[in-house]
């Protein structure tokens, strides 16, 4: 397992950054995919454990992720790829285009709580094309309160725009860590019930059966 850290006052795993007790990197399984990621992640929220941005570029190792700071400008022509188009997600976009070739694209998610997205938005959205996703439907995300039926996590925009891609694949193996990635942030804060009825209709049960009940084993001391 990763070196463990001191993150709030609890030990932590380096990499997943939950408690030793829950610890999914033995879950981990990384993800190729033919576009171009990158993740823009708000200073605050690169330190919050339930980060989607940060489990993006944990799992996608070509995924690149650019911390913001709001005294610092941005260094576009870093981020910027000139061999693709450049797509930026955000509700206030244009409809998602008919059609695109997934290896001509580059995608930059803004992760960040929605005031810090929006802020964001507005300093990139001259770099390329605003794309709005029609995501429909209850987040899963069940680490933070969703104020707007609208409002989904960074992963599950990217989860949305590779089903809409065609890139079925990528949006299962994706899907499978962002169900662990939640579900482990749930036992994390010792929400077995909301853990219990989020797993109820969640893929790991037939995909990680066993990794489940190692997670779940009885331990002699749990920290």
């Amino acid at each position: 397992m990763p070196r463990r850290v001191v993150q709030g006052g609890a030990l932590r795993c380096e990499r997943c950054r939950f408690t030793p007790r829950w610890c999914i990197c033995a879950g981990e399984r990384t993800i190729t995919c033919p576009l171009a990621i990158d993740v823009l992640i708000h200073q605050r929220e690169f330190w919050r454990p339930t980060s989607t941005g940060r489990l993006i570029a944990r799992v996608i190792p070509a995924a690149r992720h650019h911390i913001y700071r709001p005294d610092r400008p941005l260094d576009g022509p870093a981020i910027r790829l000139p061999d693709r188009e450049l797509w930026i997600l955000h509700p206030s976009g244009a409809p998602l285009p008919a059609t695109a070739s997934p290896p001509s694209l580059q995608i930059l998610l803004l992760d960040g709580a929605w005031r810090e997205a929006t802020r964001m938005m507005h300093e990139v959205e001259g770099w390329g094309r605003l794309v709005s996703l029609p995501m429909t439907g209850p987040s899963r995300y069940r680490l933070r309160q969703q104020h707007d039926g609208g409002n989904c996590s960074t992963v599950e925009a990217l989860l949305f725009l590779l089903e809409a891609l065609s890139l079925p694949d990528e949006h299962t193996a994706l899907r499978l860590q962002f169900e662990l990635h939640v579900y482990a942030g749930l036992r994390t804060r010792g929400d077995k019930a909301a853990a219990e009825e989020f797993l109820a209709d969640s893929p790991l049960r037939e995909a990680m059966p066993e990794l489940l009940a190692e997670l779940n084993r009885r331990r002699p001391r749990e920290s």
